[in-house]
């Protein structure tokens, strides 16, 4: 295996392992599950850009975290500007219920911790089916490409894509808080994580039975 290959297999290793804390904290910075996931793959293609030029960081989950947090960071002024250009030409702003600015540096800490348990009770939303639950579940928790997935469920794979797009698109629709659910509703919720969970030890098993196509 040359270097160029070496360094493309260890980005895959780190992205398996970071993708669900990198999601989980852009989705708390953007309040959108969809778009997080969209600026963590950002990231990871600059890493794939970069990394077998450069060499892989010491702190390739940091550096994957920093990268994703910067570009969560540009979009959030991107948006401000644009907002105020809408109330520039007389546009409502008020049903937003915010004053545009810049964005707060504070909520760029990392929360880790939180963030995951958040985007788990996310994945795991009633207002989703079953099936889009436990989609979702392993491909933003359990980092799961929607091949494997499919390949696991035995189902095909644009029935896995299409799910899971519509999963995000039902919750940005919504717009479903990132927050913890609140105590009265945390039995309902840690059931239905219960069992997304159990899906996800399931789809593991059946993919290691099915083999692996790399």
């Amino acid at each position: 295996m040359d270097n160029y290959e070496a360094t493309r297999s260890a980005i895959e290793a780190v992205w398996r392992i970071e993708s669900p804390r990198l999601i989980a904290g852009l989705a708390r910075i953007t309040g959108d599950v969809g778009g997080a996931e969209e600026l963590a793959q950002d990231a990871l293609v600059i890493a794939l850009e970069q990394w077998p030029v450069q060499g892989v960081p010491d702190g390739p989950g940091a550096w994957l975290m920093a990268t994703a947090k910067h570009r969560a960071i540009d979009l959030i002024r991107r948006r401000v500007r644009y907002d105020q250009k809408l109330q520039e030409i007389g546009r409502d702003m008020e049903a937003q219920g915010q004053t545009p600015g810049e964005p707060d540096a504070g909520r760029m800490d990392d929360h880790i911790g939180d963030d995951l348990l958040r985007l788990i009770f996310i994945a795991c939303h009633p207002i989703l089916s079953r099936q889009a639950r436990a989609a979702l579940t392993l491909r933003l928790i359990g980092g799961l490409t929607t091949h494997e997935i499919a390949r696991a469920f035995l189902v095909p794979e644009p029935t896995i894509a299409q799910r899971i797009v519509r999963a995000k698109r039902v919750l940005a629709e919504a717009k479903v808080l990132f927050e913890i659910p609140a105590p009265g509703e945390l039995v309902g919720a840690r059931r239905r994580c219960g069992w997304a969970v159990s899906s996800r030890a399931s789809c593991r098993g059946n993919w290691r039975c099915t083999g692996s196509s790399r």
